[in-house]
């Protein structure tokens, strides 16, 4: 058989002929330097000595981008594992992106870098340079994170280990350094003897291969630096770079003896013939498949060969070699060993041996050396039960283990007859199985020996191989491999050709070598075997298979390589289930292995399980390991059970714990699935465990899976009723799955719980909860809070029901709000009214109506039986409607329609609801402009125009606000301007503004006060009311004014009180400046509020150059004394003061001199007269009024002033804010002239008049000179004065600034 072998093999290899490379790329203008595949195995980087680098379609063999530019020179490149960037070395390293940019160009080396790699994560790049040194740099910034030395020659390579945790590198100085990557330590350093160029990692990271200068490629141990086996021999020069596959089952190699060449790094030897190269190469890479090999050389060109037949014929050859060429050399030895013992000097004695010791005879009961065996030409079937040839009570003891008595049984017959060499074979393997190697090679050795002895003496029995299988198996354990294979080797020469024995020979020289160590050798025999048999009985084949795979398991398990070992152990439970549920465990002729190696295969699917549990749990594949657990106790019986439930038990709290532990750090990690998944694992384990299901209810409510976490709370109270966590939980849940009642009432029970708990530690959990009454309490005064400046009476836009006070409080208390807001509240150790203010005030948030009342209205008494959404006849009821759905559309529970939402017979309601109403329209989340006389889509001017916007009352109702929108007759947008405020739209605010006389500012962002009260009086001066007391209330809320609401008191009266509390808030007297007639309320008042629709005249003021040039002037003429005293005099005025319709006018008079008639115009009570009057001090000028000021008996026929109101701005003092806070400015004291020296850093210890309060005064008297509005007053028989109304302004101007005197008149009037 061997011959032949030789001759197919040889005949095989002659065929294959030589390689050629598959591709040959031409295209860089320099010799190759450098190559690296990309992770796609379709493209390919080429560094040049043309200093660029070019990306390949290796497939297409086409360039795929420009050339790569910026090196002077090209050592190595590399490619990041997730294809995005290119690192180069060479003048320097650069770094790219996949597409052809140039990505950074970091700064480290001193020299030329010879090498560059990636990390396996693609984070970090190492490079080796000529400076003797290796640097790992920070591939997204760039930065350097390490540099290593203790190279005393150029760096020629460096490579990251596959787990990144490490660097080899390779250098001039011949040595080769193992670094941690983590902190720069060099851990291991190897001797090579000769320049080291090349290092690559294997796959496990277990070894390291070097190339170097002595032509050969080196294996060593990565952790003790150990050379490992021979090393590659081939290359006839210097090996310039080496590769290693993906899955590390090959290397390649470059040389300059032009060739590559591929090598299996389990064999060393070289894998088919040399691929040839026209030129010394000096860069190789394998494809990630490991299906093509990339050269490139000094020609410039890169060949691409396909490699793959190549190894797949090394495949063919290696089985040739691994499995057929030992056992041939062996057993030609031994059989040659034979003959000479034998004295076979001929071909027929020859035979005649062979013949003998291949015949066997078993078939009496005694198993003794005295049996007669004679040749026969027909053998019997044998199995290797049969060879074993052992009494029932030796197989009982070998079977049962108790080896002490098999070897003192076996010790007797021996005694017995020392002959006996199949005792002496079967007592060796009872010792064997004792680990008592020496005496079974002994035993084993006497067996052979006898049987030697036996032949010489010509006796006729039929040889053993019982010898021969003992002494192998001896000899595994003496770990003498290639011997124990040939001493089976020569066991298969004494069967008689029985195929079924042959392979159970088989299967015990695997298990024995399997045992020696050689366990993936081992294995593949088996596997081979099984393969070889497929179509025959492969029982025995899948049982040996799946006990040798528990065992490697097992043996991984005690490595520490748990997470390998339950990998390994998983495929195998599989199998022994499946021979389980056959029942093919048991068969009789599977003891043999119990019986040879002491095989527990009842045990076999037990033992597997645990070994895999532990192995998972100890991997931390926690889940995984629970489940095993799961599958175990699912599949074996109660019997088993009960034999391992000290494991069992341990194994469940260790997991548990685990679990608890893992998915505490998850939950805290917010990775609430993982944690789930842990709690979940843990619950299989121990149902009863309240604990568990507690940590799992947590981790779902992370989830907000409220259902599910529902379930576990609920479990938690079934495990353990007492438990508050399991109603805090329950409670959590409830409330997350938006099942307020029943989460408060829950939360109930828990704080009841822990009331009446008397355990201390309890007491402190009640202290973190509030009392559920007491947040109902809290929530009310919220509530009541959030109402107090809310109408009293809403339209609920959900129901149409108009709702009072305490319905809207109890249509939120039954609210889900309302409920949610309980329940999230009484967690807390106390009540926050802020965590309910936004709920509540969200709830009643309400949308104001704007409108123009049009004909009959649905008023109070109509809703009061009638829903708005209702059919029904009530006039304006649609209009209703309309409102009530487009508020509840925007997603506002409530309505106000000032209609039906106050009570018109209730005038207490009615005086409330007038002074609070601007507060209402302020906070109202919106208001809705109705325009009922714009038709749809009408055109930018309809607003303007409607009537709306010349009603008195929608002043307020427009400036109030804060968020305004319009709609039009149909209750569409206005303009269809979608926007959601209005007031933020251009286009309307533009057209109100046109259409009011109104500032876009004081529209957008009113406030209410006094400020500017003319300019607001001229605001409502063209606007109308239905009753004419509301021009005046309508203006409350805009001065923010309450004042009683009196219907029925005419205008002028209304108006009066109005503008007598503005001038007695303010003290801003603008609210004078008016023509027209004047109010019986008061005579410097108007009669009607259109006397304002005239803007009052200004005045420019002096600039700073006229102001410094007049008092320039005055002081020439004026003494200071003279100007500070006025100062001093005007400033000690008090306030005006208005009440009970007299005017108190602080003012500056002029007595009236002259009147004379200079014109007349209409009759009767119409007759408007013009006048030329005369007054001490001041200019002439002219005055229009309906007013008789002479007759003919009298030329003045009452005492006539002319005067100037007092106005504190002239003072020159900062301007306050009185107007924005509704407060006075005047305090009720007199001044003292050092009050209005505020700005003024020289005011003494004897308050003395400085020089800079003096020239206050001149600029005083320098404002007094210019022209002012005055008002003309006629004294009274009492003494008190009434304006003289007049049809324009009254402008008057002193005489001479410099005539001081005629200015100090000085007085408070009081006006009737």
């Amino acid at each position: 058989m061997s011959a032949v072998l030789d001759v197919a093999r040889g005949a095989y290899f002659t065929v294959r002929g030589r390689t050629s490379p598959k591709r040959t790329m031409s295209g860089h203008n320099g010799g190759v330097c450098a190559l690296a595949f990309f992770k796609d195995g379709r493209r390919a980087v080429i560094g040049s000595g043309d200093h660029t680098l070019r990306i390949w379609d290796v497939q297409k063999g086409v360039l795929i981008a420009r050339p790569l530019e910026g090196h002077k020179g090209v050592r190595s490149v590399a490619v990041s594992p997730d294809d995005k960037f290119v690192a180069s070395g060479g003048d320097n390293v650069l770094l790219w992106d996949a597409i052809v940019r140039m990505f950074g160009q970091p700064e480290g080396h001193t020299d030329w870098v010879q090498s560059v790699c990636f990390s396996l994560d693609g984070k970090r790049l190492s490079s080796g340079s000529d400076d003797k040194t290796a640097v790992i740099w920070d591939v997204e910034t760039g930065t350097v994170l390490a540099t290593l030395k203790g190279h005393r020659s150029s760096v020629h390579s460096v490579a990251f280990s596959p787990d990144g945790l490490k660097l080899a590198t390779g250098s001039s100085d011949r040595t080769i350094r193992v670094w941690r990557t983590d902190n720069a330590e060099s851990i291991l350093e190897i001797d090579d003897n000769y320049l080291v160029r090349s290092v690559v990692w294997s796959s496990d990271g277990q070894q390291l291969v070097s190339a170097s200068d002595d032509r050969t490629v080196k294996f060593w141990d990565s952790s003790t630096g150990l050379q490992i086996g021979p090393p590659c021999i081939g290359h006839t020069h210097n090996v310039s770079s080496i590769a290693i596959s993906t899955d590390g089952s090959f290397i390649a190699t470059a040389s300059n003896d032009k060739t590559v060449r591929l090598w299996s790094t389990k064999t060393h030897q070289q894998i088919g013939r040399a691929l040839e190269h026209p030129d010394w190469d000096s860069s190789l890479a394998i494809s990630p498949n490991g299906a093509l090999l990339m050269s490139g050389g000094a020609d410039g060109k890169v060949r691409l060969w396909s490699i793959e037949n190549i190894l797949k014929e090394h495949k063919v050859e290696e089985r040739l070699d691994g499995d057929h060429e030992p056992e041939r050399r062996r057993i030609s030895t031994d059989a040659t060993t034979i003959v000479e013992s034998t004295s076979c000097t001929s071909d027929t004695q020859m035979h005649s041996c062979t013949n003998s010791m291949l015949s066997d005879n078993h078939g009496n009961t005694s198993h003794h050396s005295s049996v007669t065996h004679e040749p026969s030409v027909h053998h019997k079937k044998s199995s290797l039960s049969d060879i074993l040839a052992i009494t029932a009570e030796v197989f009982h003891a070998c079977i049962v283990g108790d080896l002490h008595t098999a070897e003192e049984l076996l010790t007797q017959e021996i005694d017995t007859d020392a002959s006996n060499y199949g005792s002496y074979a079967n007592r060796s393997v009872v010792r064997a199985r004792r680990r008592e190697w020496d005496c079974a090679l002994q035993d084993a050795v006497k067996a052979r020996h006898m049987l030697f002895i036996i032949v010489l003496s010509s006796i006729a029995i039929q040889p053993s191989s019982m010898g021969y299988i003992s002494k192998g198996i001896a000899l595994c354990g003496k770990e003498r491999l290639w011997d124990a294979i040939a001493s089976f080797d020569l066991a298969s020469i004494f069967l008689d050709g029985e195929q079924m024995t042959a392979e159970m020979l088989l299967l015990v020289k695997a298990i024995a070598l399997f045992d020696a160590g050689d366990r993936d050798g081992a294995l593949r025999r088996v596997q081979d075997l099984a393969t070889a048999c497929r179509h025959a009985d492969t029982l025995p084949c899948i049982v040996v298979q799946s006990y040798l795979c528990v065992q490697r398991g097992i043996i991984t398990f005690k490595d520490g390589q748990y997470s390998d070992a339950a990998d390994q152990l998983a495929a195998s439970i599989t199998d022994i289930f499946d021979l389980m549920e056959e029942e093919a465990l048991f068969e009789p002729r599977l003891r043999i292995f119990t019986v040879l190696f002491g095989w527990d295969l009842n045990s076999l699917f037990r033992t597997a399980n645990q070994i895999r549990c532990d192995a998972l749990f100890r991997a931390e594949r926690v889940i995984e390991a629970i489940n095993a657990y799961q599958f175990m106790m699912n599949t074996i019986d109660e019997v088993v059970k009960t034999s391992c439930l000290e494991w069992s038990t341990a194994f469940k709290t260790d997991c548990t714990a685990i679990c608890v532990r893992k998915g505490e750090v998850a939950v805290a990690a917010r990775d609430y699935d993982r944690a789930i998944e842990l709690y979940s694992a843990a619950t299989l384990l121990d149902l009863s465990c309240d604990s568990l299901f507690a940590h799992r209810s947590r981790a779902k409510l992370g989830r907000h899976l409220y259902v599910d976490a529902l379930h576990d709370a609920e479990k938690v109270l079934e495990l353990n009723p007492s438990s508050y966590v399991g109603y805090e939980l329950k409670y959590t849940a409830l409330h997350g799955a938006l099942r307020y009642d029943e989460a408060i009432e829950t939360f109930k029970i828990m704080h009841s719980k822990l009331d009446d708990d008397p355990d201390a530690h309890m007491k402190t959990v009640r202290q973190q909860y509030v009392n559920p009454s007491e947040v109902e309490v809290g929530i009310r005064g919220v509530v009541q809070a959030q109402l107090e400046n809310a109408p009293n009476r809403l339209l609920s836009t959900s129901t149409g029901l108009l709702c009072d006070r305490d319905a809207q409080i109890n249509t939120f208390k039954s609210s889900a709000e309302y409920k949610e807001l309980l329940s999230c509240t009484i967690k807390r150790a106390d009540f926050i009214p802020e965590l309910a203010q936004d709920v509540v005030g969200t709830y009643f948030r309400y949308v104001m109506l704007s409108h123009r009342w049009q004909g009959r209205e649905a008023v109070l008494s109509d809703l009061q039986d009638n829903l708005v959404y209702e059919p029904n006849s009530v006039e304006g009821i649609a209009k209703l409607r309309s409102f009530c759905n487009t508020a509840c559309d925007a997603g506002y529970r409530w309505a106000w329609v000032d209609t039906c939402c106050i009570d018109q017979t209730n005038n207490v309601e009615v005086q409330e609801s007038v002074n609070s109403m601007f507060v209402w329209y302020r906070r109202s989340a919106l208001t809705i402009v109705y325009l009922s006389d714009v038709p749809p889509s009408s055109r930018p001017g309809a607003l303007a125009n409607s009537v709306w916007n010349t009603r008195g009352w929608t002043v307020q109702e427009f400036l109030a606000p804060r968020i305004i929108l319009f709609y039009q007759q149909d209750w569409t947008l206005y303009l269809n301007d979608r926007s959601s405020n209005h007031k933020e739209s251009v286009p309307i605010m533009r057209e109100l503004v046109d259409a009011t006389g109104i500032d876009a500012r004081a529209l957008v962002a009113f406030r209410p006060g006094m400020r500017d009260a003319r300019e607001k009086l001229r605001w409502a001066s063209r606007r109308v009311t239905t009753v004419q007391e509301d021009i005046a209330y309508s203006l409350f809320g805009i001065f923010g004014i309450h004042l009683p609401v009196i219907y029925g008191e005419k205008k002028q009266n209304a108006l009066g009180r109005l503008l007598q509390e503005i001038v007695a808030q303010s003290g801003d007297i603008t609210a004078l400046q008016w023509i027209g007639k004047s109010s019986e309320f008061n005579s410097c008042l108007p009669a009607d509020i259109t006397s304002y629709n005239v803007p009052p005249r200004t005045f420019p003021s002096l600039s700073e150059g006229q102001m410094l040039a007049s008092v320039s002037s005055l002081r020439a003429v004026v003494t200071a004394e003279l100007a500070s005293h006025l100062y001093t005099l005007l400033g000690n005025l008090s306030a005006p003061r208005f009440t009970k319709r007299r005017l108190q006018l602080p003012c500056i008079a002029f007595t009236v001199t002259k009147v004379r008639v200079t014109g007349r115009r209409g009759q009767g009570h119409n007759t408007c007269f013009t006048y030329e009057v005369g007054a001490t001090g001041l200019r002439g000028l002219q005055i229009m009024t309906e007013d008789k000021l002479i007759s003919q008996a009298r030329p003045i026929s009452q005492a006539l002033i002319l005067v100037r109101p007092w106005n504190r701005d002239d003072l020159g003092l900062p301007d306050s804010d009185f107007g924005d806070h509704m407060q006075s400015v005047y305090d009720s004291a007199p001044a003292s002239p050092s009050d209005y020296s505020a700005i003024g850093p020289t005011m003494g210890e004897n308050m003395r008049v400085t020089s800079e309060y003096e020239s206050r005064g001149f600029k005083l008297v320098a404002r007094l000179g210019q022209p002012f509005g005055a008002l003309l007053l006629a004294q009274q028989r009492g003494g008190e004065y009434k304006r003289v109304a007049s049809d324009h302004e009254i402008i008057a101007q002193v005489k001479d600034v410099a005539s001081v005197r005629t200015m100090m008149d000085v007085r408070t009037l009081e006006i009737l």
